[in-house]
């Protein structure tokens, strides 16, 4: 599958600098921009499967043509799972409910919960447990059960992700978890360590896209560090909720 982004206009109405994107399967991309950039609304676009008809006026192709309209507005045919920001919980129901719910819906085994559960506990310090309420999960938690969920039983072949960096899980595990095999995985970020994990990173300014960057061969090896501090900096908050006294010991990264 090839996804092709074909260029709108920005918020002055002047046409993108970058006038279309192939992403395939099995590509990492990621979106970087200041806030109201319109980071999050090309992420919508590619959600709707946009044609001309969203305020950026973009197209969405797939392998060169517009998708089926029932691709577009049957949730049951649409091949993409999306993590947003928004991790508040409308339904009061425990974990083991809402998994088994979902996994159903998607004619999956709602056996898979366990599976659920245990993914997502590699993600978070705070356990999560089938019986917990949904309504009472911390955002970490709340985010690493949705990693976990998208992982297993969505397994959908695009995958759209607006910003994991701020719930303390661990992001280049969950990153892995979400590209998957052959997947293409669109994250938007501001985190330099998730960015510089993508092969290319689409730049946008205005509420355009103006530039593709793809990461060189010098920034992978920079992140390599960044995953060591990132690593040391999840130990240490992972110490202090657990109540303990830091030393001076632990600032050796």
């Amino acid at each position: 599958m090839i996804i092709t982004i074909k260029g709108g206009f920005d918020k002055d109405g002047l046409p993108e600098r970058v006038r279309s994107v192939d992403v395939s399967s099995g590509e990492v991309i990621g979106i970087v921009g200041p806030t109201g950039s319109g980071k999050s609304s090309l992420i919508s676009d590619l959600e709707q499967f946009a044609q001309g008809d969203t305020s950026s006026r973009r197209y969405v192709l797939i392998d060169g043509s517009p998708p089926d309209p029932e691709m577009r507005h049957d949730p049951r045919k649409k091949p993409v799972a999306q993590l947003s920001q928004n991790m508040h919980f409308l339904a009061d129901m425990k974990v083991c409910d809402f998994i088994c719910m979902h996994a159903r819906s998607r004619g999956r085994d709602p056996g898979l919960l366990s599976k659920v559960l245990e993914i997502t506990n590699t993600l978070t310090g705070e356990p999560v447990h089938a019986n917990d309420n949904l309504t009472e999960l911390s955002g970490g938690q709340s985010r690493a059960l949705m990693v976990a969920d998208i992982a297993v039983i969505s397994d959908s072949p695009i995958v759209l992700i607006d910003e994991i960096e701020n719930a303390g899980i661990r992001k280049k595990e969950a990153l892995r978890l979400l590209s998957g095999e052959g997947k293409i995985v669109l994250v938007v970020t501001h985190d330099p360590l998730l960015a510089l994990m993508t092969e290319r990173r689409i730049v946008m300014r205005n509420g355009g896209m103006v530039n593709v960057i793809k990461t060189t061969d010098e920034e992978r090896r920079f992140c390599d560090s960044l995953f060591r501090v990132d690593t040391w900096l999840l130990s240490l908050r992972e110490s202090i909720r657990r109540g303990e006294v830091l030393s001076a010991t632990e600032a050796v990264i």
